[in-house]
């Protein structure tokens, strides 16, 4: 553990000794790395917004011959504001999905901005086995994937997904639990 360098990647979706605190976090407990998906899966949102842009725009030609001024702005404000929540509820989304792991514990936190938050734990001792998961052309290229971590018995498995670097993250994980004798 003492060995880990602090280093961040992209947008910090990747982060190595991170100056982060979360809740409920103990006096002795020290975050050594926090994942979140990485920033290219955010690609989709983008291009859905920009073609969600370019549909309001050609539509208010179409509409305009039906529809008076007024009607029509507030038409287009509507749709505004639609696009506009769809991409900041997913980008807000993206950047609360987050996996924290301490020198104690493993906690990933799936949030969706209206409906829920939830976070599971599980304590470095009860980890039994570690995967990396990467398919597809673009994850291979762009370097991300999933890491499975395992439990022992009835204990919640933990999930990091489209996270990037998953090996690294995953040797990571596999060291501190070397440090800490639990595995």
């Amino acid at each position: 553990m003492s060995n880990l360098m602090a280093s961040h990647d992209a947008f910090h979706s990747l982060c190595v000794r991170p100056e982060i605190k979360f809740e409920n976090q103990k006096d002795t407990e020290t975050v050594l790395l926090s994942l979140r998906a990485h920033p290219i899966t955010l690609i989709p949102t983008f291009f859905n917004s920009i073609i969600l842009i370019i549909l309001a725009f050609f539509s208010s030609f179409i509409l305009g011959q039906f529809l008076n001024s007024v009607q029509l702005l507030y038409i287009g404000l509507f749709f505004t504001y639609a696009i506009f929540f769809y991409f900041w509820f997913l980008l807000v989304n993206w950047y609360f999905n987050i996996g924290i792991v301490t020198n104690e514990q493993i906690i990933d936190v799936d949030f969706s901005p209206l409906t829920f938050r939830h976070v599971s734990r599980t304590e470095l001792s009860h980890i039994e086995d570690i995967s990396v998961k990467s398919s597809g052309f673009i994850s291979s290229i762009v370097d991300y994937g999933n890491v499975f971590v395992q439990t022992a018995g009835s204990e919640i498995n933990t999930e990091f997904m489209d996270i990037p670097h998953p090996a690294k993250a995953a040797h990571i994980i596999q060291d501190i639990l070397k440090d800490n004798g639990t595995n």
